[in-house]
């Protein structure tokens, strides 16, 4: 290794390895994880100069061989009847689905119709509000300024129409199967 790459590997060493861990939430993986990393960042030398953010730089490197990783074991676990067990929901929102199939293109839809439908049954005070926000995407300010309210009054609405919103979509049998358990 070269004098500046050892002292990226200095610099960053410690950092990559708790984003490994925190990724696989095993210290093993992550070991073997940061030293997949290691390996591509050693492969790509030449580009370290190049790089103006090696931090971030360093943590793409690293959640794309997560990806790549994770990727590879649901392939395998598709023969094996396993999906990997140390892996949480949220990671899992990490590794993007390039194809929907046929069936998930329905179920969207139909999810998507049902919380359509449960928004138009909120409070017209919750319903405009979770409108301008995830529908016409306007900012908190954008929205208080429009409602006449502070951004304060704005949380709390968009707060509650989603607590309401979740409740009803619990209390309707035909959504709760939509619903992650």
């Amino acid at each position: 290794m070269n004098g500046q790459l050892e002292q990226v590997y200095e610099e960053y060493n410690r950092y990559i390895y708790h984003l490994c861990l925190k990724l696989t939430r095993n210290q093993t993986e992550a070991e073997d994880l940061m030293q997949e990393v290691w390996v591509k960042v050693v492969r790509y030398e030449s580009y370290v100069k190049d790089v103006d953010h090696i931090k971030a730089w360093l943590t793409t490197i690293c959640m794309n061989t997560f990806r790549d990783r994770y990727r590879k074991n649901v392939r395998r676990s598709k023969h094996v009847m396993n999906q990997p067990d140390q892996l949480e929901v949220p990671v899992l929102d990490l590794v993007p689905c390039d194809t929907m199939t046929a069936e998930d293109l329905l179920e969207k839809h139909d999810l998507s119709q049902m919380v359509q439908q449960k928004i138009g049954e909120l409070d017209n005070i919750y319903k405009t509000t979770v409108l301008y926000f995830y529908v016409y995407q306007y900012s908190l300010v954008e929205i208080a300024d429009l409602m006449k309210v502070s951004i304060g009054t704005v949380k709390s609405r968009l707060f509650r129409a989603k607590q309401r919103l979740k409740e009803m979509m619990i209390a309707d049998t035909t959504a709760i199967e939509y619903l992650p358990a």
